[in-house]
């Protein structure tokens, strides 16, 4: 995520805020990733929800960036389940006119073919998301067949991003 995503982001002149589902702030912080993102960017990576006594942390923002969004995440996000910190900032910006929201689902076909999916993508795309999602960003694989060392379309998100924030 830093060297695809983040740091081109910078590199396009984006002040870039890092919120992260406590499963990956946990894998983040454990391998270090969490700390170099947070002296990239000069912001603490958030994880959790701060106290209300607290103050906010990151800027105002201009476009939320869920990327890579796990089935579970695109799942959450497009019933209105928001129970993290993550979560909780996307839900909100859904109900926001004119916060644009992009999204990049991480899935295999298993995940495609699950009968609530395409409810999902429907759902999100009625919300006004921005998908960067389908055959030629991210050809769907059957669970554990894709092949090794696939790069995520970092590209496509940003060019997403730029789309969406015009």
């Amino acid at each position: 995520m830093r060297t695809g995503l983040v740091e081109p982001a910078m590199e396009r002149g984006w002040q870039v805020a890092v919120t992260l589902t406590p499963t990956a702030g946990d894998w983040l912080r454990v391998n270090g990733e969490a700390e170099r993102l947070e002296r990239l960017t000069g912001l603490p990576v958030r994880d959790a929800p701060r106290r209300p006594d607290e103050p906010r942390p990151h800027p105002e923002v201009d476009c939320y960036v869920v990327a890579p969004a796990s089935a579970n995440m695109v799942a959450k996000l497009a019933t209105g389940i928001m129970d993290n910190q993550a979560l909780t900032q996307v839900g909100e910006a859904l109900g926001t006119n004119d916060l644009p929201v992009v999204v990049f689902p991480r899935v295999n076909a298993a995940h495609a073919r699950h009968p609530a999916w395409q409810r999902h993508i429907d759902s999100l795309r009625a919300g006004g998301v921005h998908l960067v999602y389908g055959p030629d960003v991210w050809p769907l694989y059957e669970p554990r067949e894709a092949p090794s060392g696939r790069e995520l379309p970092w590209l496509a998100v940003l060019n997403a991003v730029d789309e969406a924030t015009r």
